[in-house]
């Protein structure tokens, strides 16, 4: 009997009642780094009206479990991702990630065609985490463990969460109570801090260069979206994406930061949702 999946996963079915079979198209949501399924709040109602939605807590996030096993690398991720969709028996993918997610995106699609999978038929980067780079702060923290961890113990996860999102947004007012509770809640426990920071710390994999000179591998359509102010992974990372993937197309939102589901919701969307209806899989 295999083990479950350290994964946390909200399984929306289609709203129109059209079922979840292998064929039906499902999109699956990967969050970033310290945050959790609360990014797609906005978008799951649209999605859910086109097929099923499969949000993703991943090991260490939100829901997910949090084992103390050392192994919090994106490949880990990646390989966790694909073994999902194998398991879920889905063929008609759109594999959708935010930041973090997003790299882990690339490099789960590369890992499922290395496994002979075709399931991903499209794919959207958020804001991705696609090559080597300066860590923001918020990241680099974790290579001090304990100074992060008593800095959360001192001020509390809602603080530190709060100050994070505030340095990442473009808009400042775009910041809402029930975003920073949803993220500092994990927070809360220990189990949540540590797995925080052993991902903080493998976040950029040995391999980065070798990975990324694949990309190009991926041919499926892949939309690039990426706020214009966004401090942590610069527009630049989406051009060299857009230059690199042989079926992409970069969409650059203004005033807008590292959040665009959350910051532009309805604006994001309709960027999504154009792309969906230009690239459709049936």
């Amino acid at each position: 009997m295999r083990p479950e999946l350290p994964l946390h996963v909200t399984d929306i079915a289609p709203s129109d009642g059209r079922g979840s079979g292998p064929h039906v198209e499902t999109f699956v949501l990967l969050h970033g780094y310290a945050a959790n399924s609360f990014t797609w709040r906005h978008w799951v109602t649209a999605l859910s009206a086109r097929g099923r939605v499969m949000m993703v807590d991943m090991k260490g996030f939100g829901k997910a479990p949090k084992p103390d096993d050392g192994k919090y690398d994106p490949l880990h991720f990646a390989s966790l991702i694909a073994d999902l969709l194998e398991r879920s028996e889905v063929d008609n993918v759109t594999l959708i990630g935010h930041s973090l997610g997003g790299g882990i995106a690339l490099l789960a699609t590369l890992t499922l065609e290395d496994r002979g999978e075709r399931r991903v038929r499209r794919l959207i980067v958020i804001s991705g985490a696609a090559y080597r780079q300066r860590l923001p702060p918020f990241v680099a923290l974790a290579h001090r463990p304990r100074l992060s961890a008593a800095l959360l113990r001192l001020v509390g996860p809602r603080f530190i969460i709060r100050r994070a999102l505030l340095a990442i947004v473009h808009d400042r007012d775009t910041v809402t109570d029930a975003q920073v509770a949803a993220y500092a809640e994990p927070l809360e426990k220990a189990d949540g801090v540590r797995a925080l920071l052993d991902v903080g710390r493998r976040i950029v994999p040995e391999e980065i260069d070798e990975l990324s000179a694949r990309y190009r591998e991926i041919d499926v359509p892949v939309l690039l979206l990426w706020g214009r102010h966004d401090r942590v992974i610069p527009v630049a990372i989406g051009q060299r994406l857009e230059a690199e993937l042989p079926r992409a197309r970069l969409e650059i939102l203004d005033d807008c930061g590292h959040l665009p589901p959350e910051e532009l919701p309805e604006a994001s969307l309709a960027i999504v949702e154009s792309f969906l209806e230009d690239h459709p899989t049936v």
